[in-house]
């Protein structure tokens, strides 16, 4: 009897033991999928998990949200974690730089005038993406700070296209109408500017001295930068920032501006009543609408451009794109972008109107929601205008260094304004800049 019980109890053991090896090696092949694939869901496909990076929970984090909604994949799983912009930014230059992936996301959102300091700086960190939808779909002048080398590793998304936004009443009492304001040049902008300053009593634009945005939306007017093509500083013989800077001087000089030092100052300044246009990327029009009282009271025109030939009335400021980092999960993470950033119009429909994102997917501007007729700005078709003046801007690429030379020049500026000479002020600015980016 013992004996019978021993040998039961030996063969029971061996079963268990042979079961335990069976389900450690299911285990072994079902961990070597999650580590690639995220894992399989309850109907036997495997399920790939993404982790996304982005910021601004009521912008990019919420188009992020509906194109997983229309994004028909079961087997797709993704988390959208919210980082400040400067976080992310920090984050990628810290864990890229240490040679390793770990802790990296599948997807990330970086802002165009950031995205050739990682491309070039981290070239295997990020994968190709250009396969998964056509670039020529796309605004041609989010291509080149998009892409290296020939090869596309952002996918576009939101357009930070200007316009010239404006108070009717204003710029009438002035002797203005909408038709005088069209095609303009900053030369002309600067004479309308003492115009409506000196018939009105109200300064023409809202600036903050230590952001040169302003600079950076009349210098793509033409086509350049701070930088050339291939990356060389070049401030000194730039004829754009040069006719950019005296434009700025005289704004500056005549009292034709309303100084600010932060956001809410800059607000608070077309908000009030106080300035009388806000010639900004179009990402400033929900702030305008915030001001109910001043319904009815708006227009808005194409982008001034500088008075150089090949000019464009169209400019940019701002605006970021999709990239997808070179690990496990790659292939699905471009898949879903090229699914819906890259393709869907329906989608870029409720993007329009459920998150206020005008993206830069050119079909998209043929949908109803591109036709709306804004109220706030006299009926005015605000958003197809807006996305066919995007079609227009001047292709750029950024470099490396965007803010970097403007912290240096913003220093010079101000020595320009109190008197210095244009070309000594950009003959310092460039040594400086030449020295630290060596």
């Amino acid at each position: 009897m013992k004996q019978s019980l021993s040998k039961k109890l030996w063969l029971l053991l061996v079963a268990l033991f042979t079961a335990a090896i069976l389900v450690a090696c299911g285990d072994d092949t079902d961990g070597e999928n999650a580590d690639s694939d995220g894992g399989e869901d309850a109907s036997g496909g495997e399920t790939t998990d993404i982790i996304a990076w982005a910021w601004d929970q009521n912008f990019n984090i919420a188009a992020l949200n509906l194109a997983n909604e229309y994004y028909e994949n079961e087997d797709f799983n993704m988390e959208i974690v919210e980082n400040a912009q400067d976080d992310i930014v920090q984050k990628l230059n810290t864990g890229l730089s240490s040679g390793t992936m770990k802790g990296m996301p599948n997807i990330v959102l970086i802002e165009d005038q950031r995205a050739q300091s990682f491309l070039q700086s981290y070239p295997d960190a990020f994968y190709p993406i250009g396969d998964y939808f056509n670039t020529e779909d796309f605004a041609e002048y989010k291509i080149a700070p998009t892409s290296l080398d020939g090869k596309q590793y952002g996918l576009p998304f939101d357009t930070g296209a200007t316009g010239f936004f404006y108070r009717t009443d204003y710029l009438e009492e002035a002797g203005y109408t909408h038709d005088d304001l069209v095609n303009i040049t900053w030369a002309q902008f600067v004479n309308i500017a003492k115009d409506v300053k000196e018939k009105t009593g109200h300064p023409m634009l809202a600036l903050d001295p230590n952001d040169l945005g302003i600079l950076r939306v009349m210098m793509q007017t033409t086509g350049t930068w701070y930088t050339t093509e291939d990356g060389k500083i070049n401030l000194v013989d730039n004829e754009p920032l040069k006719l950019a800077l005296q434009h700025y001087k005289e704004l500056m000089s005549n009292d034709l501006v309303h100084l600010v030092s932060d956001w809410s100052q800059y607000l608070a300044a077309f908000n009030s009543g106080d300035v009388a246009s806000v010639p900004a990327g179009n990402w400033i029009a929900p702030s305008i609408e915030a001001e109910a009282s001043q319904s009815g009271l708006w227009k808005v025109a194409p982008t001034p451009r500088l008075d150089m030939e090949g000019a464009a009335n169209a400019s940019n400021q701002g605006g970021s794109s999709w990239y997808v980092l070179n690990i496990d999960g790659k292939e699905a993470a471009a898949e879903f972008l090229g699914k819906t950033f890259g393709s869907n119009s329906e989608f870029y429909q409720e993007l329009l109107t459920e998150v206020g994102a005008i993206g830069t997917y050119k079909p998209a501007s043929e949908g109803d929601a591109y036709q709306y007729e804004n109220e706030y700005f006299g009926g005015q078709k605000v958003i197809y205008e807006i996305s066919q003046w995007m079609e227009e801007i001047p292709q750029v690429d950024y470099g490396m260094n965007t803010y970097g030379i403007e912290d240096i020049l913003s220093a010079e500026i101000q020595q320009y304004l109190d008197g210095k000479s244009l070309e000594d002020m950009l003959a310092d600015a460039q040594a400086q800049a030449e020295n630290q980016f060596k």
